[in-house]
């Protein structure tokens, strides 16, 4: 009977060993790793003998090993995020919820303690590190740096200070104990109402591909994760779960583009599918998007997420066959759900082997994998300092009449505006951070010496104070996602404006766009100025042209608004954007010329919303969107069908003049492999500067038509002194000119002659070249996938 019981005895400790389930009355030991990435396998013992080796996640090359020792439940689980679900690590069964590693960060992975697996952090967003500035049982807070938003480095032009902010967000993400950064955005901007466009960095996909890749790289490069995000077509919120119509030709031109880009240009560790479906197939749930272009046609090497909640109510076999590895933030159900489908055979199990590793093989790169510890002190000085040349440097100098600006150190201002008091530095939502501080305008300029009109300023606060107070004004309640001020009308400054105009030198005229929120577009409404607004306007120019002084408009906006209505009523307009905690100083920096604006415009300001090709459209009916406009998105619509905008893309002026010399391509004007342009920019002005040179190609139309021109090239120049000079230099290989050709699934170039445009915006152009491509050539074949479902009637030049 003895020898029955110990046989039996070791039958059962086997089974514990395969399934990490504690059996009662008999004493197992789970003797774990100390540390994620011991080299000493686990071993589980009774009575001081070794019965079987555990193995532990080691390095890459332990991963398989590792997955072949999981449970069912733990394979389900590994593919499901920990913010609601966890493994016991004695017993190995799924418990409830956990706490978090670092507080008020989005998420975790799941830990297998048992396997040496751990828990990886991640957390938001696109303008600096979102965690929770207070944590129970200590009165330290845990501040971090709130850079610009995206399409305020893009409007920098500038690939080596992103580069430098990844760099700066990697270390306050180390510094915080987190793995993973669930940024940057990267959709396109061709809505110019959509309500997270300040998360993303342009309507343009090479800047936006270079700019995510440059900055992904930064943050990599220093041993911390990106995810790009929303993979793909998700140009809106209105519709947060509705379909999208999109051509092949515009989602390979245009909407994956960028994606494309990045991947190769950085090869960021995860990237986060989108709510909304392409072509009539959830992005989550779509093999073709996730699997045939994403890891077949450019080789991505990283794991694909779910945004948040967004796999509830999708068929999890076929997300998990498409090519979604990570279910976030993840809940029993979703597991449960994974067993059942395994178990009744609807999902093979290698399916989830495949998903787990493309997860692990990013979690043994991560710092929590390699022993780092939170310090929980990052350099948040060396970070607002960064902040603020960013943010000065992506401000758009829009209008400067008469040479209004840069102001004299030594002048006082009157500040008009509600915005002053409620300065909006941007962030919300998944974009919100806890800065240590916050400058707002008024304070900015009296640090740069300016004198303020104080009376004035007194006058807002209270008149702020008292709306606010109202049942009218007050905040919405809700979460951080729902939860907004109702914009304010101005106060009405008739008398005020006189009285300003008399005792100071300067008006400042300050303008938001509304407060919104996180889950909404913009209004139509919101593209134009309100009555109070454009009265404040007219008050204030009338009051200062009497006195012949001058007047400043500064844009403290999320996207384009509407100016042409008014813009002839001031002197000067700065494009501040929402730059982070930081904004104030920068906006003085600016104004009085302690920094010379460089920034130039990565979206196009139209004069009427009603003048853009879907005005009539957006944001769809019947949860359905349809992209007519196809490849013709922002300046390639203006440029290719006459429409003279506002501002037009790549437009920025400075304190300074730039000629543009000696462009010109190879030699022979042949295109081989490659063709090389060449410019020269030199600085005529008075002061030093630096110009956003751009570099773009008119393609012949031959079978596939083409845009009036597409940006192909761009670069930044040094800091340059008057009547210095740079050469420039850019190479373009047969990829860069390519259009795709929907019927042979590829990337082709036609034959004929191509001409390059240099200059300083998309109107602008400074000097010309051409060269010839012989014949037509095919570069690249692709996965034909991505079909739409239905006839698209698509704008064309031949309509």
């Amino acid at each position: 009977m003895l020898k029955k019981w110990k046989k039996k005895k070791r039958k059962l400790l086997a089974i514990a060993l395969a399934s990490g389930l504690m059996l009662s009355g008999v004493n197992i030991d789970l003797a774990l790793a100390s540390n994620a990435n011991s080299n000493s396998p686990a071993t589980v013992t009774q009575q001081g003998v070794e019965q079987q080796q555990v193995p532990q996640l080691v390095d890459a090359a332990s991963i398989d090993a590792v997955i072949a020792a999981m449970t069912l439940q733990e394979k389900a689980a590994m593919v499901v995020g920990a913010n609601t679900v966890s493994i016991d690590p004695v017993n190995g069964e799924i418990i409830g919820g956990q706490s978090r590693k670092v507080p008020g960060a989005a998420g975790q992975t799941q830990s297998i303690p048992r396997l040496g697996i751990p828990a990886i952090v991640l957390a938001d967003g696109p303008m600096g590190v979102r965690i929770d500035p207070t944590r129970p049982g200590t009165d330290q807070t845990f501040h971090a740096t709130k850079f610009p938003s995206p399409n305020v480095l893009a409007s920098t032009w500038d690939t080596e200070l992103v580069n430098d902010v990844g760099v700066a967000t990697a270390d306050e993400l180390k510094a915080y104990g987190i793995d993973l950064l669930l940024a940057p955005g990267m959709n396109i901007q061709s809505y110019l109402l959509n309500g997270r466009n300040y998360e993303y960095f342009s309507e343009d996909p090479l800047v936006t591909g270079i700019m995510t890749a440059e900055f992904v790289n930064g943050v990599q490069d220093n041993g911390v994760g990106t995810t790009i995000k929303h993979f793909a077509a998700y140009n809106q919120r209105e519709l947060n779960n509705g379909n999208m119509n999109v051509s092949q030709r515009a989602l390979r031109e245009i909407y994956l583009k960028g994606f494309e880009i990045a991947v190769k240009e950085s090869d960021p560790w995860a990237i986060m599918d989108s709510y909304n479906a392409i072509n009539g197939t959830y992005a989550t749930e779509n093999k073709d998007l996730l699997t045939s272009v994403l890891r077949e046609d450019w080789g991505f090497n990283g794991f694909a997420m779910t945004d948040w909640e967004n796999g509830n109510n999708r068929d999890i076999v076929k997300q998990i066959m498409a090519g979604t590895n990570l279910f976030m933030p993840g809940n029993l159900d979703q597991v449960n759900r994974i067993m059942d489908a395994v178990k009744d055979g609807n999902l093979n199990e290698k399916y989830l082997d495949r998903n787990i590793k493309e997860i692990l093989n990013i979690v043994v790169q991560t710092p929590t994998f390699k022993g780092h510890v939170a310090t929980n002190s990052p350099d948040l000085e060396a970070g607002a300092k960064l902040a603020r040349q960013a943010a000065a440097d992506g401000m758009v100098l829009l209008k400067n009449e008469a040479k209004a600006l840069p102001l004299k150190g030594d002048m006082s201002v009157s500040l008009f505006g509600t915005p002053n008091i409620e300065t909006m530095t941007g962030g919300r939502g998944s974009a919100l951070v806890y800065a240590p501080y916050q400058i707002g305008i008024p304070e900015g300029l009296q640090n740069s010496g300016l004198m303020i009109n104080e009376e004035l300023l007194a006058k807002y606060e209270t008149y702020v104070e008292e709306l606010r107070a109202t049942d009218e004004y007050k905040q919405t309640p809700g979460n951080f996602f729902v939860s907004t001020f109702p914009t304010l009308p101005e106060m009405d400054v008739t008398e005020e404006a006189v009285a300003a105009a008399e005792n100071t030198d300067v008006g400042i005229i300050v303008l938001s766009t509304e407060f919104g929120t996180y889950g909404s577009d913009r209004s139509k409404n919101d593209f134009y100025l309100s009555e109070s607004k454009l009265k404040m306007i007219e008050d204030v120019s009338a009051a200062y042209r009497e006195q012949g002084k001058p007047v400043i408009a500064i844009l403290n906006v999320e996207g384009p608004l509407e100016t042409a209505s008014w813009e002839d009523k001031v002197d000067g307009i700065v494009l501040g954007w929402q730059p982070g905690q930081e904004l104030g100083n920068a906006v003085a920096d600016v104004l009085t010329g302690k920094v010379n604006p460089s920034g130039k415009l990565p979206q196009t300001f139209p004069v009427d919303y009603a003048e853009l090709p879907y005005a009539d459209r957006y944001p769809g009916v019947n949860n359905e969107f349809t992209y007519e406009e196809d490849i013709y998105v922002g300046y390639r619509y203006n440029t290719t069908f006459g429409l003279e905008p506002a501002y037009e893309f790549g437009y920025g002026l400075s304190y300074t003049t730039f000629d543009y010399d000696k462009v010109r391509v190879n030699r022979n004007g042949q295109f081989k492999d490659r063709i090389t342009v060449f410019a020269t920019v030199e600085n005529t002005g008075e002061v030093a500067g630096r110009e956003a040179v751009q570099v773009y190609v008119s393609a012949p139309d031959g079978k596939l038509e083409k845009p009036e021109l597409e940006l192909k090239a761009f670069t930044k120049t040094k800091e340059l002194e008057p009547g210095k000079k740079e050469n420039l230099k850019f190479d373009l290989d047969l990829k860069d000119i390519a259009s795709f050709d929907e019927e042979k699934s590829a990337w082709i170039v036609e034959k004929g002659t191509y001409e390059v445009l240099v200059g300083a915006s998309s109107t602008d152009i400074r000097g010309t070249a051409s060269f010839k491509i012989e014949k037509d050539m095919v570069v690249e074949t692709v996965n034909d996938v991505l079909a739409p479902q239905i006839e698209i009637d698509r704008l064309s030049k031949l309509n």
